[in-house]
Parts: C-alpha cells; structure tokens; sequence
C-alpha cells in the first residue's frame, strides 16, 4: 500500500481548486459566524433578566425576519455592485451592534437591535456563495462549499461555548464586545480580497427599488422548498436547547452547539464530495431524514428519564451529521440552478427560506414554551419540526420521481 502525502484538492489542469481568495473568505467567515453565533445561548437568560421571558421567542425571530426582508436587497446588489462590498456591509452591522448591545437595557431597545442585527446576515452570506460559485468549478461546487461550511462551522462551534464561557467568567458585556471584535476582524480580511463579479457598478440608491422579477427567483424554488422545511428545526433548537440544556444540569448551554458542529465539521471534512459524485437529492434524503430523526431523539429527553443525557447527545450529533450534508448540498443545488448572471438573486433566494424557516421554528417554540406546560412544550416543538423535516423528505422523494420519470 502506498501512502500519499496530503495535498490541497487540484483542478483537471493541475492547478489549485483553492486560491489564495478562498482562503481569506473561509477565515472571514470563521470569524463572522463566531462573532453572531457566540451570543445565542446566553440571550435566552439576558432577556429574561431584562424582563422580557414573554419575548423570548423573538430572539431568534426578529433576527431572521430583518435577514430575510433584505435578502432580495442583498442579492441585487451583489450582481450589480459586486460581492465584497455586501459582505463587508453584513461584517459591519455585526460589528455596530456588538458594541451597542451593552448600552441598550430595556427589553424594546434589545429587541430593536436584535432586529438591526439580523442584517448581518440578510447580507454577507448571500454574496459569499456567490463569490464561491464564481471561482470554483461547477463539478466541484458541493466539495468547496463543504470546505467553506468546515470554517462556517468551527464558528458556529467554537463560538457559542466562547460566548457562555464569557459571561460566566467575565461578563455580558465582555462578552457583545468580545462579539463586535470578531466582526471587526472579518471585515479587515474581507478589504484584501479582489472582487469578481465583471464589470461592478457603483453603489446608488436606486439599486434599492426592486422591480418584481427581483423579488424571488423561480430557479431556486426547489431548494427553496427543502431548505425552508428544514430550517425550522435549526429555529426550535436555537430557541429551546438552552433551556433543555438547564433542566438537564449542563452549566454551559453552548455544548450542544459545539458537539453538533463537531460532528457537522467531521461530516464536511469526510464526505464534502458526495454530492458532487452521487447528486444533490439522493445526499439531501439521507441528511434530510437524519435531520427528522435527531429531532425525534429530542422529543425523547425528559430530565426524570436515566437515558436524557444520552438522547440529548445522541441527538446533537445527529442533528451535526444533518446540518453537515444539508447546507453546502443545498447551497450547490442553488448554484447548479442558477442563471450565472442572476446568481445572487438566487442565493439570496435560497437564504429567504433559511430565514423564514429559523423564523417559524423560533415563533413556534417560544410559543409553545410558553402555552404548553412544562416538558411536554419543549416535546411539541421538536416533534412540530420533526413533521416538517419529514414534509422535505417527501418532497425530495416526489422531486427525484419527477426527474427520473
């Protein structure tokens, strides 16, 4: 057996799939994810303290709501202005709001900035996957896309337990600003990267009236679907894991968003190609239906209940695996959909139904939460997004059927 040594992935003509570009997008958006992702297990708490448990919900939920009302602005502006300049526009609104957080103490100005906050990423990541379709070739989308996410995902791991860790040990305060210097970094990386959309034009106000056509585009509607029907699962565990994670006695409630991200960056790292190689929808069925069941699993974990600990676990890096083959998957589909000169319409598209999905599943849990006494609330919530991962599934199914009818 002959062992070879470890290379970067290269394209047929032997040069590198990687450049120097991708690179930098890759720590850019380490660095952006961390900075949004590093407060979410601790504002459930911070609200409450504030006097605002009955909003709780909307935590989640004005954030998306912002994000997604500005997708169709995003993507617009990403095929007419260029990529970089939106991403560096959604670094920087994490960065303001980072730093204004600590200074707005009354539930309304919490939650006015929350909704402020979700621009952020109403913008940045639609450019970023068009900046990624632009340079990497079509046959090797689902690979670079699964490399981006690995970064994504160290982030989204790495920045949660960052977050509760300090606000335990220092303070909240340490912690938004902690939040607002990532971002600052972000944007930094972002300035030393070259543009690619051909010939950008100049930013002018009028970009922002959006004729019909530009609202949604009808080439991304099958992702659309699936991601939508997905996502409202990543909208209830972002809402009522914290609060499981209490009655289980589990101090920092990051942990289960470092577990599942550590098993999202094994996925990455082990089958990035797989959609690549075997297509987009027989990889989305099998992750699609691992997502239904770590929500299952979920609906499993009662504190009076010896095995709790072990279905909530089981359950993070079911729900880790999932989200490690859903999102550069669907990101891809999008791409390979997509017109090359309305790419961003269509991620941004695609991003309107990760928002309104989150949304959805954030509204519903908070309501249940508080409407449903108890366990059985938390149970309702995961079984409701359990049903709707199950919808996608369907939907897959009858989508392949259709193609190879």
């Amino acid at each position: 057996m002959v062992v070879r040594p470890f290379s970067f992935p290269r394209q047929a003509d032997g040069t590198a799939l990687y450049t120097f570009s991708f690179w930098l997008l890759c720590i850019s958006n380490f660095l952006f994810s961390a900075s949004f992702s590093m407060m979410i297990p601790e504002l459930p708490d911070y609200l409450t303290r504030l006097g605002g448990r009955e909003y709780v919900g909307l935590i989640i939920a004005l954030f998306t709501l912002t994000a997604g009302v500005s997708r169709p602005f995003s993507g617009k502006i990403t095929d007419t202005v260029g990529r970089v300049p939106v991403m560096a526009f959604g670094s920087l609104v994490c960065f303001v709001c980072g730093f204004l957080y600590p200074y707005l103490l009354t539930v309304w100005g919490f939650l006015t900035l929350r909704l402020i906050h979700g621009f952020s990423t109403g913008t940045k990541p639609t450019a970023t996957a068009a900046y990624v379709a632009d340079v990497v070739p079509a046959t090797r989308r689902g690979e670079a896309m699964g490399m981006l996410g690995l970064f994504t995902a160290m982030g989204m791991s790495l920045g949660p337990a960052i977050g509760s860790w300090l606000a335990d040990d220092f303070s909240m305060n340490v912690m938004f600003w902690t939040s607002s210097a990532f971002a600052l970094l972000s944007i930094g990386i972002l300035l030393r990267m070259p543009e690619t959309l051909v010939n950008p034009e100049p930013f002018r106000f009028g970009l922002l009236k959006l004729r019909k056509d530009e609202l949604f585009d009808w080439q991304a509607w099958p992702p659309f679907v699936v991601l939508l029907l997905q996502s409202v699962s990543y909208g209830t565990v972002l809402t009522v894991v914290s609060t499981l994670s209490g009655l289980l006695g589990i101090a920092n409630k990051g942990l289960f968003f470092t577990v599942y991200t550590v098993a999202s960056l094994v996925v990455r790292m082990v089958f990035s190609r797989t959609s690549d190689r075997y297509g987009r929808v027989p990889v989305l069925l099998v992750s699609t239906t691992a997502l239904a069941l770590s929500m299952g699993l979920l609906m499993l974990v009662d504190p009076a209940n010896a095995n709790a600990r072990v279905y909530f676990w089981t359950a993070a890096v079911g729900f880790g695996l999932a989200s490690g083959m859903n999102s550069p998957t669907v990101q891809a589909w999008t791409a390979d959909l997509a017109d090359e000169h309305t790419r961003g319409r269509a991620m941004a598209t695609m991003y309107i139904a990760l928002e309104a999905g989150i949304g959805l599943g954030a509204v519903a849990a908070g309501w249940m939460l508080n409407h449903v006494p108890g366990v059985a609330g938390i149970d309702a919530s995961f079984g409701f997004s359990g049903v709707l991962a199950l919808g996608a599934v369907a939907y897959l199914a009858w989508y392949q059927r259709q193609r190879t009818a």
